[in-house]
């Protein structure tokens, strides 16, 4: 059953969330806590906010701490930690977990580590992804401190090519790949504009891709547009490597909120977010590991059936509080419940 549900007072409230949780959502979800909570001096949803759209003033307050977030199913970053804000884009009143596209994430301080692997993931599915798209079959490792890159140049006969770089940030805030040893063919050349001939470095030199730009004989990377929607905006103040990993630190960590004693969440607190069918005002949602042993696996594309493999929970308050289950671990469940049978 798709249920809308606005509460006007709080005795309406108390009914409503009595309806939820016995299960009065969709059919398909079992435990699947989806709500709309509104206090009793709330007017309809269509008169709520007068905010402007893409405006701070409908910004939901956002912190995450150890999680495992997916960009697709074989890309993913670890948020260590994150203090931000979700802001609704141009033409969005607010953001919709259904529509990646309806927010973007400002980010004031966070540490976040990507595997080589998985920013070579992201470059072949997102970045170079289109079908004449000069680069091709992008690999990256980590070798001695350094950031590896392998690849075809599809517009020169499908030429394998291979780079060692620096990283570090730069003073705008993104991510300089400072560019030492070009191979092409095995063979030494002179620079990675020299590299990629002249169609291809104009491509780059003339942003016609996305997040990647030249600097002299550098590339730059703007982690705003390199990695897919819902985009991460923020000032990359550090980078290290750690193991086959890169670090990358965004902000001023003063400016970082208090964040939860302890375990693995998301949580979100004011103005407005959508998810599935219902609205939520005045926030005050955290998304728990069922699992605290490890990373909060999280992927937006699933997170209906994350939420709907755990449970939830409503306090006094109108808080929500949703223990869903990691993403990586659902396959799991379903293959034991069909060995089980």
């Amino acid at each position: 059953m798709q249920t809308y549900i606005e509460v006007g007072s709080q005795k309406s409230w108390r009914l409503a969330a009595s309806l939820l949780l016995t299960g009065l959502l969709t059919g398909a979800c079992r435990g699947c806590l989806l709500l709309a909570l509104t206090s009793a001096t709330t007017s309809p949803l269509s008169a709520q906010s007068n905010a402007r759209q893409g405006d701070s003033n409908a910004a939901v307050q956002t912190q995450m701490q150890n999680v495992r977030y997916h960009f697709t199913e074989s890309a993913t970053v670890y948020i260590k930690s994150l203090s931000g804000e979700l802001l609704p884009t141009e033409g969005s009143e607010f953001p919709v977990f259904d529509n990646k596209d309806s927010f973007r994430v400002r980010i004031g301080y966070a540490e976040i580590d990507i595997a080589a692997p998985d920013l070579a993931s992201v470059f072949n599915s997102y970045v170079f992804a289109r079908d004449n798209s000069p680069l091709k079959g992008v690999s990256m490792s980590i070798e001695n401190g350094h950031l590896k890159i392998k690849g075809k140049l599809h517009d020169v006969g499908t030429i394998p090519f291979e780079t060692e770089s620096t990283l570090s940030p730069t003073d705008d805030g993104k991510i300089l790949l400072r560019t030492g040893e070009v191979k092409a063919l095995h063979v030494p050349v002179k620079g990675i504009m020299n590299l990629f001939g002249v169609e291809i470095a104009d491509l780059i030199k003339n942003g016609r891709i996305p997040g990647v730009e030249a600097r002299g004989d550098d590339l730059v990377l703007d982690p705003s547009l390199v990695f897919p929607a819902p985009h991460m905006e923020g000032r990359v103040t550090g980078i290290r490597i750690e193991g086959n990993a890169i670090v990358l630190t965004f902000g001023d960590k003063s400016r970082m909120t208090k964040m939860r004693p302890a375990g693995n969440y998301m949580s979100f607190r004011g103005n407005r977010l959508r998810f599935g069918k219902l609205t939520m005002t005045d926030v005050d949602m955290i998304l728990i590991d069922m699992d605290p042993t490890d990373p909060f696996d999280f992927f937006l594309d699933h997170y209906k059936d994350q939420i709907a493999a755990g449970y939830s929970k409503i306090s006094s308050n109108s808080a929500l509080r949703i223990y869903a289950k990691d993403f990586n671990k659902l396959k799991k469940s379903r293959t034991a419940a069909k060995g089980a049978k």
